[in-house]
């Protein structure tokens, strides 16, 4: 596909989700009462604007972010449809309304790849690959309920939990002829990478189940619920240190995978675009400062004050310093993108 295809296809991806994201709160703004003075898409100057109402919306040169501008929303306001003053529960629906409607795109996103399939995924072993390595241990019909001790519930966690080991031994919990049975150390092959971490291969595949309506919602909301799962285990992951910050990928990889992934066809274009909406989402809820998540702690340490909120001063500073801080990871993230691109 053209360069400059793929670039566009990449940052109207982008747009779509931050529009999804922002409209969330627009909306639940506006149901709530609160005066909303500009609707923004992207940062930096404004290319194009216009007035509906109250509300000016814009279009802003870089194609990345955008927010919704609400009145007493960083400030007081004596203004009775300020954000500051409404109701804290109306103000934490506010807050969660973005990240709510980027994991309602998700849900759409793969339940639409999930009718493009010709078969719902199971959790059962239906045929392993010439020369397996895990057939030492698993058995046709074998239905996967854990791995190292996580459950199982879509055929995406079985890829996850394998591919997140870490040295190609893997114990599983499976049932077998109706009996719940544990099987220990099933070694799996891999790949040695350049950094000297491992890609293990699944060497098995599963049955297909038929596309009935209960079938594909069921693997809808299954396969949802496990990317939002993924999310946080990598998180953990990241934490611990038992992946490095260097395996981050920022906007630019972000941007390079959308790409890529729309050179390979509409069904992994949006599966991709639906994993990203759904990371999205809930890495805006995460309790850190700036983001949503950092937000709602403000909201409910107020609710638990009886209703005295904290300090402006306080929280806008606390939130100037985790922007500081993301804006820094950012910066680093984009240039091990670059710096993998360019390596290639």
């Amino acid at each position: 596909m053209n360069t400059a295809i793929t670039i566009l296809i990449a940052i109207l991806a982008f747009g779509v989700l931050i529009f999804i994201h922002e409209l969330g709160h627009f909306i639940a703004a506006k149901k709530s009462g609160v005066r909303v003075n500009e609707f923004s898409l992207g940062m930096g100057p404004a290319i194009f604007h216009f007035n509906r109402g109250e509300t000016q919306y814009s279009i802003r040169l870089f194609p990345i972010g955008g927010y919704v501008a609400m009145e007493g929303e960083l400030e007081d306001s004596s203004d009775g449809r300020a954000f500051c003053n409404v109701s804290i529960p109306r103000r934490l629906v506010i807050m969660a309304a973005g990240a709510a409607m980027n994991i309602l795109l998700g849900l759409v996103l793969i339940f639409l790849v999930v009718t493009m399939q010709p078969a719902v995924h199971s959790t059962v072993i239906g045929r392993f690959a010439e020369g397996a390595t895990t057939s030492q241990k698993l058995q046709l019909d074998d239905e996967i309920v854990a791995v190292n001790g996580a459950k199982i519930f879509t055929y995406n966690d079985i890829i996850f939990e394998v591919l997140r080991d870490q040295d190609a031994v893997i114990d599983m919990t499976v049932i077998r002829d109706g009996v719940r049975t544990e099987v220990s150390g099933v070694p799996f092959s891999y790949e040695e990478l350049d950094d000297g971490s491992r890609s293990i291969l699944v060497d098995f595949q599963v049955y297909g189940l038929e596309k009935t309506v209960g079938n594909m919602i069921g693997e809808t909301f299954n396969w949802t619920f496990s990317i939002i799962k993924q999310v946080y285990k990598s998180i953990g992951d990241l934490i611990t240190g038992r992946f490095g910050i260097n395996q981050l990928t920022g906007p630019v990889g972000v941007a390079t995978v959308i790409g890529q992934a729309s050179s390979m066809g509409l069904q992994a274009f949006l599966l991709m675009v639906g994993f990203i909406t759904i990371n999205l989402g809930v890495m805006n809820l995460l309790p850190f400062p700036a983001l949503d998540g950092g937000r709602i702690v403000f909201l409910l340490i107020e609710a638990a004050r009886g209703g005295r909120p904290v300090s402006q001063r306080v929280e806008s500073f606390v939130n100037a310093a985790g922007l500081g801080l993301l804006l820094v990871l950012m910066i680093y993230v984009t240039f091990q993108d670059v710096l993998r691109i360019v390596v290639g």
